[in-house]
């Protein structure tokens, strides 16, 4: 799986951008893809309409947007983008808004990128990593930033033979973007507990999550998507900060009564 520096090159920072809007903020991180040569301007609208049509979902953090759309022809190979606004923009997010970071994601698949995803989870969720990339001054240093986050995570194993695995579902309106990155947190917490051999949580789609809902505990995703999701069956829970270790440890708390 291809490192985050790797998908994330450093032509594919841009800091201070000016934006007017937050079509203009995405689409300031779909040319910066364009011109990596991860993706096409075709790309870019995609992004822009998953948005109108999922709502800002994609702001998973307070001042944080992750913009992606499904993998399509329009994904030349799996990359990055980070633009750092010159000024925040709303999104229509309830509690996040505005957004001064964007960053963009174009993938080939839902796997190529994990890796990835899981260590810029673990680099926003430091609270000194976190602020040393917003105050970065150039390009340059927020690449090297990118590039010595925190240790990957251990790998997770499975529940001893007899044991019962239970299953934990995010969900976001691609199964590729916002999900993965909150299922590394949501993992992040699990193995924190040491619970990770018995909890497997499984990123996925809103089409998807309705026909895989009686596997799951419980299902953990944006606010704009729960009401997606409507009842399916399990109790589904809002998380607001996708990068927070403390709410993703409260709502565990909550779904498993601890």
């Amino acid at each position: 799986m291809a490192a985050l520096t790797e998908i994330l090159p450093v032509e594919a920072v841009l800091l201070d951008a000016p934006a007017a809007n937050w079509r203009e903020a995405v689409r300031r991180a779909g040319d910066l893809m364009v011109a990596t040569g991860a993706a096409t301007d075709t790309y870019t609208a995609e992004m822009i309409e998953n948005v109108q049509e999922n709502g800002p979902y994609i702001v998973i953090a307070p001042g944080l947007a992750f913009a992606h759309a499904r993998p399509s022809p329009a994904v030349l190979r799996t990359g990055m983008s980070w633009v750092r606004l010159a000024a925040p923009v709303a999104f229509g997010h309830d509690t996040n808004d505005p957004v001064e970071l964007v960053v963009g994601l174009a993938a080939k698949d839902a796997s190529e990128h994990t890796a990835a995803m899981g260590a810029l989870a673990r680099l926003l969720a430091d609270p000194g990593t976190a602020r040393a990339l917003r105050e970065a001054t150039t390009p340059a240093q927020v690449h090297a930033l990118l590039g010595d986050g925190p240790a990957p995570a251990r790998p997770r194993g499975r529940a001893a033979r007899g044991g019962d695995l239970h299953k934990i579902l995010t969900v976001c309106g691609n199964g590729v973007g916002t999900s993965l990155f909150l299922k590394q947190t949501v993992e992040g917490v699990l193995d924190r507990w040491g619970w990770g051999r018995y909890v497997t949580v499984e990123a996925t789609d809103t089409i998807s999550a309705k026909g895989k809902a009686d596997e799951a505990v419980a299902i953990l995703t944006s606010r704009e998507i729960a009401r997606t999701l409507g009842d399916v069956g399990v109790p589904v829970k809002v998380v607001e900060d996708f990068t927070s270790a403390a709410e993703a440890d409260r709502v565990l708390r909550d779904t498993y009564d601890v």
